[in-house]
C-alpha cells in the first residue's frame, strides 16, 4: 500500500488497542524487540527523520504505512517517550534480552562461590540501576547524590539478601532451595532499586494531564502507583527463568552429558534465560498500561490540595480520570 491511498496514522496513538492485554503484548513485543537494540545512531537519525517528515506530510513519494510502523516502532525502542531524548543502549528496554539473558544466566550459574554472588549481584544492580534510571518519568530528575543513594541502596539490600540466605542456607538446605537465592535477592533489589531512583516522584508527584496531555496537577498517589506497578511487573519479568530454570538444571546437572560438560552449564542458562525473557520482557510490560489512570475522585479525597489545584486548571469541569506515564 502506498500512503497517498490510505488514511493518515497519527504517530501519537500504538497501532495496538492499549486498553486490552494483547493490544499492549504486541506493542511490547515490537519494542522490546532485541533486534532492535542493534540499530545505529544513523539508522536511528533515519527513522526519526522520516516520522517528522511524515508528521508535516512530506514523506518520500511510495512511501509504504508498513514503514511508517516500523520507523515508529524503533523510535520507541530508543527514544524517550517524555523527553525525546536518545535514551543509552543498555537502558533501553529492547537490551533487556541480551543484558538479561547473561546476567540471570550467570547469577543462576555461580551460585556457589561467595566472590561470584558478589560480583554478579552488584552487576546485576548496576544494570538495573541504569534501566530504571534510563525508563524514569523524566519530569522527575534526580541529584547525582539521590542517584549515588538509590545505587548503593539495592547493591546493597541485594548483596545483604544474596549473602544472607547462602550463608543460611548453606548445610541446612538442599541444593534446589539454594539455587533460588540469586531470585529472592533480585526481587528485594527491586523493590528498593526502583522506588530510590524515582523518589523524587513520590516526594514531589507525579505530573497528571487530561486525555489530551495537558499538564493539571502533580500527585504522590499516582507515583506510588505507578511505581508499585513498575516494581511488580519487573518482579514478574524475572520470575519463570529464575524460578524454572533451577528445577530444569537440579536434574539436568545430575545426567551423564552435563557431567562431562560442565562447561555447557552457563552457556546453556544463559541461553534459556534469553528465550524466556524474549516473550516475559513484552508480557510484563503489558501486565499495566504505559499511560496509567487514577480517578480524581480518588485524588479529591486522598490529596485535596492536588485535586484543588487540578480543579482550577480545568474550566470546562474536572474530569472522572486523568492520566500520566507510569514509566517502564
Amino acid at each position: 500500500l502506498v500512503m497517498d491511498d490510505t488514511p493518515r496514522i497519527n504517530l501519537d496513538v500504538p497501532r495496538y488497542d492499549q486498553s486490552q492485554f494483547i493490544g499492549r503484548l504486541r506493542h511490547f513485543f515490537g519494542i522490546t524487540d532485541w533486534r532492535l537494540c542493534f540499530k545505529t545512531d544513523r539508522e536511528l537519525e533515519e527513522v526519526k527523520e522520516l516520522l517528522e517528515r511524515y508528521r508535516h506530510g512530506q514523506e518520500p513519494p511510495g512511501t509504504t504505512e508498513e514503514k511508517i510502523w516500523y520507523a515508529k516502532r524503533a523510535y520507541e525502542s530508543a527514544f524517550h517517550p517524555d523527553t525525546g531524548d536518545k535514551q543509552n543502549v543498555i537502558g533501553r528496554m529492547c537490551f533487556q534480552v541480551p543484558g538479561g539473558m547473561i546476567l540471570t544466566g550467570a547469577m543462576l550459574t555461580f551460585y556457589k562461590s561467595t566472590s561470584a554472588v558478589v560480583f554478579w549481584q552488584w552487576a546485576n544492580q548496576s544494570f538495573n540501576a541504569l534501566v530504571n534510571f534510563t525508563n524514569r518519568n523524566a519530569k522527575s530528575p534526580l541529584s547525582e547524590t539521590q542517584l549515588a543513594v538509590a545505587y548503593v541502596s539495592a547493591t546493597g539490600a541485594a548483596l545483604a539478601t544474596a549473602l544472607g540466605l547462602k550463608s543460611f542456607l548453606a548445610g541446612r538446605a538442599s541444593t534446589l532451595l539454594q539455587r533460588y537465592v540469586p531470585f529472592a535477592a533480585v526481587a528485594a533489589a527491586n523493590c528498593i532499586n526502583i522506588p530510590l531512583m524515582r523518589q523524587n516522584e513520590l516526594v514531589n508527584g507525579i505530573v497528571v494531564c487530561d486525555e489530551d496531555g495537558n499538564e493539571l496537577a502533580n500527585s504522590r498517589i499516582a507515583a506510588v502507583k505507578g511505581i508499585s506497578q513498575v516494581v511488580f511487573s519487573r518482579i514478574f519479568m524475572a520470575a519463570p527463568g529464575m524460578t524454572l530454570l533451577p528445577v530444569i538444571m537440579e536434574n539436568l546437572e545430575k545426567r551423564h552429558f552435563f557431567i562431562k560438560n560442565p562447561r555447557l552449564n552457563a552457556p546453556f542458562q544463559a541461553v534459556a534465560c534469553g528465550v524466556i525473557l524474549t516473550f516475559m520482557t513484552p508480557a510484563a510490560c503489558a501486565l499495566f498500561s504505559q499511560k496509567c489512570a487514577i480517578s480524581t475522585s480518588t485524588l479529591a479525597q486522598l490529596e485535596p490540595d492536588a485535586f484543588a489545584t487540578l480543579k482550577t486548571k480545568c474550566s470546562e469541569g474536572v474530569p472522572q480520570s486523568v492520566y500520566f506515564n507510569k514509566g517502564l
